[in-house]
């Protein structure tokens, strides 16, 4: 993932040791209205020092189920044309204590690692008490480290030390911050949540910090590079810290495939406090869910390339969320109460605007004096900055709905209950422009299909805390080894049937499963990884690009169904040109669900696809003689088969590697995947939430004659090799999959929609920072020469909200007709349209 220099270092240390209420130094936030404390905010989630029951306020962050989820194994849709409703197997909720994660034989085999490496580790096994008097700092941090594992400042980044940091219930007292290290998962008991309590003495700046700063102001890994991590489960609590003490929950700038999940920040209520509850600055983000933020300046003070959030609460901060920049953030199922700000996006760099747009959907602002604030005007620039769509969002006692420059009130608030049905600002293009835009708008006709009541449909990950552990099998005990080179095809796809017709939920220890032909994923089943188990293809089955096969199969065409899989990786190792890494089959009326589950290739050991086999080679004209042939490593990410319905797809990435992430260096790469997500559903009934898709040769995402998608947030980078060679090679157009025909020079599509209707996209990146190997084509002031085209709209009908482009001359391409110029949208670094209907 690229990094452009759009913030400079010294940007970044002004918002870090600056940041709050009052104004910064380069990040000028500015706020006259305090918190309201009208009424008191509901008791604390938490109490005791024996963690936490849930069940108090379960309803609003729905920890495994989400909207439409109950328990995390139960979903339910309704809406004036469909009612879907199903459960799966209960049981009686067990005691806290007894969380099928803790009691599981743990035997995760880290193949690259060193003999006796431990990927699941108990912070009690390490000396830490719970106990809320014992400080149990360094227990922790020699749990999360133990093993030489990938530590920031001295390691820029590695696959081989996964790990599972597991913490029981109880109060965990630390005195400074707690360290999270690479490829690292830190998991709280779901059923009852341990709790995180910054001490009194505590006087760092984050009590998790997920990117150390080092001496030299540097990020200890870039931001943009950190990858495959995960923090759930937990309350945080600085209540007893200092109030005047700048400190966050968490500090987490990131990339892709990373997550915040189930997670209560308890801050000060004092008045002018400086407590924050998450911390971002940086990275390429990224996916956040079902956070609960008690009082503090601000619950959220963030800002990244782009980030899908849903499922956010906040009681009684002064800013609910302080954006400090974007080029694109999707907010859905935000609850605002009794804040003295909801969204503050009036942060500008060095006197230029830094917050490109922001997506509000399905959300509720009550009892706080303004809603919205953005800060454009003419003088402050840049022309396209501070985007805005609100879509179905709820207010009740909100004195000014979205305030402008010079609190100048844009849009009245109301004193009872009321809707704003939707309200945008920006350029429009409908489907030609610029058109300016500053009002009310024509809200998306959502299909019921895709709703839940008038939301659109969301579900949190399973973490089936109410399954005993005799529910769940493990794969290594079914007789897969993991190790990276024993071929265990046959006894996955055995332990996968026996599963499924027994209603057991299938545990993938961690380990590197090879497979030389198809696994297959029947419906019933119930599949969860151990921090990120890795299914590898392998050998002649996947490697003719003329007769693809599906490494991972989920239903047969025709067959119907519900499966849940969550946190784990599918790959390919060397030559696999005819790989499709995951093919989904199944119809299912009731929706079915990937959670954290990725695809990645090459660029990792044991993929035999790295800086050694497949180095970038920008001083060689690489036509089809002489292209790597060892170095075509899959057909096709992820296919959708028309046959399939009721899919939903939170934080997946989709990732074919630009560098070697084993490599110190993080040297760039070059290996062909020939197309990334292809999805051709005739059904439909499909949500993406927190999705992307990268370096593919003819296209990310391609849409064919399908209907009733929802989207938050997809993005979307051009390999960066193209056009040497550009997107004729290797993989020719294959009208089986609808490939397109591209001309020569072009490089592939970021987005690509053909003969389909009713796509609704709350937010779009579609990225394209490299010619060549060469970066100075997407630098800002140069053209946005990368490449001519990157969004394609043939035949079809489609919404989108927020689109930002990088490197670009046309932002988008309408049945072959250039409608939109990047130099009329200019935003800072990204070129940006609030809005795009064809």
């Amino acid at each position: 993932m690229h990094n452009p220099s759009f913030l400079s270092a010294s940007t970044l240390l002004a918002i870090l040791v600056s940041s709050s209420c009052a104004n910064v130094v380069t990040i000028t936030i500015s706020s006259t209205i305090t918190t309201c404390y009208s009424t008191p905010p509901p008791p604390p989630p938490c109490s005791t020092v024996v963690g936490v029951d849930s069940s108090a306020w379960s309803s609003l962050i729905g920890s495994s189920g989400g909207s439409g989820g109950s328990g995390g194994s139960s979903s339910t849709i309704t809406s004036q044309s469909s009612t879907i409703s199903s459960s799966s197997t209960s049981a009686s909720a067990p005691a806290c204590t007894d969380y099928w994660l803790e009691n599981i034989q743990h035997q995760g085999l880290a193949p690259y690692a060193a003999a006796g490496y431990k990927v699941f580790r108990n912070v009690q096994d390490y000396g830490a008490k719970g106990d809320g008097v014992t400080d149990d700092t360094a227990a922790i941090n020699l749990a999360i480290s133990d093993g030489g594992r990938c530590a920031p400042g001295t390691c820029g980044s590695t696959t081989t030390t996964p790990a599972i940091v597991y913490f029981p219930p109880g109060t965990y007292l630390v005195s400074s911050p707690i360290i999270d290290y690479y490829y690292t998962q830190l998991i709280g008991n779901p059923g009852c949540l341990p709790v995180i309590k910054a001490s009194a003495g505590f006087s760092a700046r984050w009590v998790i910090d997920g990117d150390v700063y080092q001496p030299s102001g540097s990020l200890g890994w870039g931001s943009t590079n950190v990858f495959w991590r995960q923090i759930r489960n937990f309350v945080i609590d600085m209540t007893v810290a200092p109030p005047t003490l700048l400190v966050a929950g968490i500090h987490w700038p990131t990339g892709q495939a990373s997550s915040l999940q189930n997670i209560v920040f308890q801050m000060s209520t004092a008045t002018g406090n400086l407590h924050q509850g998450l911390f971002i600055e940086e990275g390429s983000g990224g996916f956040v869910t079902d956070l609960v933020f008690y009082g503090g300046a601000q619950g959220l003070n963030v800002g990244n390339q782009q980030f899908t959030m849903r499922n956010l609460t906040f009681f009684n901060s002064a800013t609910a969320i302080m954006q400090l920049w974007d080029w694109g953030w999707t907010y859905k199922g935000v609850s605002i109460n009794n804040c003295g700000v909801g969204i503050d996006m009036t942060g500008v760099n060095v006197d230029q605007l830094s917050v490109g747009g922001v997506v509000l959907i399905d959300s509720d602002i009550n009892d706080t004096p303004v809603g919205l604030r953005f800060g454009n005007t003419a003088a402050t620039g840049p022309p396209a900055s501070n985007n805005i769509i609100l879509e179905n969002v709820r207010i009740n006692n909100v004195g000014v709905a979205i305030q402008g420059a010079g609190q100048t009130t844009v849009l009245a608030g109301s004193a009872g209950a009321t809707t704003i049905s939707a309200w945008g600002r920006g350029n429009s293009y409908t489907p030609t422009g610029p058109t300016p835009i500053q009002g009310f708008i024509n809200a998306n006709v959502r299909p019921g299909g895709l709703v839940s009541g008038a939301d659109f449909y969301e579900r949190s990950k399973p973490q089936y805390e109410n399954m005993p552990l005799t529910q769940f099998v493990s794969i290594r005990d079914a007789g897969a080894v993991g190790d990276g080179v024993t071929d265990d095809t046959a006894a996955i796809n055995a332990a996968l049937a026996s599963a499924a017709t027994a209603g057991k939920i299938v545990f993938f220890d961690f380990g590197v499963y090879v497979v030389t032909g198809t696994i297959f994923v029947p419906a019933g089943s119930k599949i969860v990884g151990e921090s990120y188990p890795v299914i590898l293809s392998s050998g002649a089955y996947f490697a003719n690009m003329a007769a693809p096969m599906p490494v991972v199969q989920v239903g047969l065409a025709g067959q119907s169904g519900q499966v849940e899989w969550s946190d784990m990786i599918v790959s390919s190792r060397g030559a696999q040109g005819g790989a499709i890494l995951i093919e989904w089959n199944l119809a299912s009326s009731t929706p079915s669900g990937m959670w954290d589950v990725h695809t990645r290739v090459g660029g990792f050991a044991g993929s035999n696809l790295q800086v050694g086999q497949c180095p970038k080679t920008p001083t060689v004209e690489v036509t089809s003689a002489n292209l790597a042939a060892n170095c075509i490593a899959a057909f096709m990410s992820m296919h959708i088969t028309a046959s399939a319905s009721g899919l939903y797809m939170e934080n997946i990435w989709l990732w074919v590697a630009d560098h070697d992430v084993e490599d110190p260096a993080l040297t760039q790469i070059t290996i062909y995947a020939g197309r990334g997500l292809l999805v051709e559903s005739t059904a439909g009934d499909i949500w993406l939430y927190g999705t992307a898709v990268e370096h593919h040769v003819l296209y990310e995402y391609q849409f064919y004659g399908t209907h009733n998608i929802a989207m938050g947030q997809i993005q979307t980078e051009t390999a960066y090799y193209q056009p040497n060679p550009d997107a004729l090679i290797p993989f020719p157009a294959d009208a089986t999959f609808h490939d397109p025909v591209m001309a020569a020079g072009a490089s592939g599509w970021g987005l690509r929609i053909v003969d389909s209707t009713d796509l609704f996209i709350y937010g779009v990146g579609l990225y394209s920072f490299f010619s060549n190997n060469n970066v100075t084509c997407s630098n800002q002031g140069n053209g946005e020469a990368c490449q001519a085209r990157i969004f394609s709209v043939e035949t079809s009908t489609v919404s989108v909200y927020n689109l930002n482009t990088v490197g670009t001359t046309n932002m988008i391409t309408v049945d072959g007709v250039d409608v939109a110029v990047y130099s009329d949208n200019l935003d800072g670094f990204v070129d940006s349209i609030a809005l795009f209907r064809s």
